[in-house]
């Protein structure tokens, strides 16, 4: 799943166009390596999101088959990493 797709899913942004920006202006990362929107994540990557005061750092569980799932769900497809 691309990254852009992989972050709007798992309810880290709203929209898959924010995400997408976030991914053209270099703020999302996969294991310390800048990436694209298109860029596809697999199971065991860290994802990096460089805000303006801090970043935070995700770890990847599973890959969703859906399109969108509910914020109870969030925990079992992405864990934020301290």
């Amino acid at each position: 799943m691309r990254i852009d797709k992989y972050l709007n899913c798992v309810n880290i942004t709203k929209r898959r166009a924010i995400a997408e920006d976030m991914c053209k202006n270099g703020v999302v990362s996969i294991n310390d390596k800048v990436v694209k929107p298109s860029k596809n994540v697999q199971v065991g990557d860290i994802i990096t999101i460089a805000y303006l005061q801090h970043s935070v750092k995700y770890e990847v569980l599973q890959i969703p088959n859906t399109k969108t799932i509910s914020k109870t769900e969030q925990n079992s497809y992405v864990k934020e990493i301290i």
